[in-house]
């Protein structure tokens, strides 16, 4: 059985080096692609532009932060769960947003999960775990 990758949308640098780390640290086996904003992350879910020549299939989930430059969380969220393609890929937001209103509108466009993104390291460890 082959191992499937999970693809990670975030655009800040750091949160995305410390979620890896955090990964790193439970021994994750997945391979795990970072696309920095919602047209990237689309472009990898369609083998478009700088990812046409990647393996065809879909990641087994999708880690998407809510707010980024060009196309957010939210938009990308929508767009997903309406493309029959990709609709069944589950989907955790995970934000530093504790606006009720992104959760609603997250839960509203079909996410599996809202996590809030934890401020300490072994927090971020433990939620991962």
């Amino acid at each position: 059985m082959q191992i499937r990758s999970i693809l990670y949308v975030e655009d800040n640098p750091l949160d995305i080096e410390l979620t890896m780390e955090a990964m790193k640290e439970n021994n994750l086996v997945n391979p795990v692609i970072v696309t920095n904003d919602g047209i990237e992350a689309l472009e990898y879910l369609r083998c478009e532009g700088k990812y046409e020549k990647r393996k065809t299939g879909n990641p087994s989930m999708i880690l998407l932060d809510l707010k980024m430059p060009r196309m957010d969380g939210l938009e990308l969220l929508s767009i997903i769960k309406l493309d029959p393609k990709f609709k069944r890929i589950p989907v955790v937001m995970l934000t530093s947003s504790r606006e009720e209103k992104d959760l609603v509108k997250g839960y509203d466009l079909g996410v599996n999960a809202y996590v809030v993104k934890p401020v300490d390291f072994f927090d971020l460890i433990d939620l991962v775990k």
